[in-house]
């Protein structure tokens, strides 16, 4: 029987504009809401992720920071990517997929065939609806024309997708459980009063360095690659400034600017130097930023956000274009895990940081 052609599942490395790299917006955008179709409930939801992800980790970090890993579920996929229908010929998508640790009896390969990467004990299958990929969790949802990210929240009740943008679902983990399920209703990262210079700090460091970092190892010309690799270092500089005279991006208080800027940056030295071509000046040659990082790092509820075999091993083993063969360098010394100064610049002690 002749296989039918699948739509053109994409991926981030199909973004590309006159060789640049324009990442698109996600689709699913619903809201938990106290009277809305998803209301907050215990054992409703469950998120879906890649530790190797800096979008997904965003999630994991607030989902921790607010206590609320005992009421909403977590699946961990393998940090590299799979064929997501193999059977098909047709179908050449390659995406996240879900593993077991200590029962599968073959290690995940890169797609090019080279490397053998085995289920790692923090993955974490998927029990609530047992697919294989994320993908699966998309056409559960009637969607069939990728493209098949993560982060994930999904409501159990109504067997769907309820938001795939993590900068939403943080602000809703902040926010929209504290009356009935956080453990941390105190933590907040999205204090009102300082939420028009949260928004704009958000708005220049992931232009400029969340995806700027993308914008530099996706481009497809010497011409976009060195307009991102130039306003990604000025982003850098720029926030190198701001922490060597404060703690955090506004102050005193630890907020989501802080999350989006930290995924970025503990990820940088070991991948997007190398990988990503950003090999202008490692992080752990800013002061302020190296121990900033440190600082976030060793925060509980932050620190479950960081895997760094997840992450090495997603990045190196996932895109042939950019790395045939699929061998993850070594890197150095977990330099985030020394002691950092940044106590030096509290003029106040975060309460729920103590």
């Amino acid at each position: 029987m002749a296989t039918t052609a699948a739509p053109a599942a994409r991926s981030a490395l199909d973004e590309m504009k006159s060789g640049a790299f324009v990442r698109k917006d996600s689709v699913y955008r619903n809201r938990i809401e106290k009277e809305g179709k998803h209301p907050p409930e215990a054992d409703r939801y469950h998120l879906y992720v890649s530790l190797a992800c800096p979008w997904a980790c965003r999630c994991v970090a607030g989902l921790y920071l607010k206590g609320l890993q005992h009421s909403i579920g977590l699946s961990v996929v393998h940090p590299t990517w799979q064929r997501t229908r193999a059977d098909n010929p047709d179908d050449q998508h390659t995406g996240w997929a879900f593993c077991t640790p200590g029962t599968d009896a073959a290690p995940f390969s890169s797609s090019t065939g080279h490397g053998s990467f085995p289920c790692h004990d923090s993955c974490i299958p998927d029990n609530v609806n047992n697919t294989k990929f994320i993908r699966d969790l998309y056409e559960l949802s009637n969607d069939t024309n990728g493209k098949y990210t993560v982060p994930i929240l999904w409501d159990k009740k109504l067997n769907c997708i309820v938001n795939n943008e993590s900068s939403e679902i943080l602000r809703m983990f902040n926010a929209d459980f504290n009356d009935t399920l956080s453990k941390n209703p105190t933590v907040d990262l999205y204090p009102e009063e300082h939420r028009a210079a949260i928004d704009d700090i958000n708005d220049w460091v992931y232009h400029s360095i969340n995806n700027g970092v993308y914008k530099c190892g996706f481009a497809q010309s010497q011409e976009a690659y060195d307009t991102a690799f130039d306003e990604l270092f000025s982003a850098l500089d720029k926030a190198e400034a701001m922490l060597t005279k404060q703690r955090f991006l506004l102050g005193d208080d630890l907020t989501e600017a802080d999350i989006r800027l930290f995924v970025t940056l503990i990820r940088f030295d070991e991948v997007y130097t190398v990988y990503f071509k950003t090999n202008k000046k490692y992080i752990k040659d800013y002061t302020a930023l190296s121990n900033y990082v440190k600082d976030l790092y060793q925060t509980k509820g932050i620190k479950e956000s960081v895997d760094m075999w997840h992450i090495k091993t997603h990045y190196y083993t996932s895109h042939p274009k950019l790395n045939y063969y699929a061998i993850v360098p070594k890197g150095g010394e977990a330099w985030w895990e020394g002691d950092h100064d940044r106590h030096r610049l509290a003029k106040k002690p975060v309460a729920w940081m103590a």
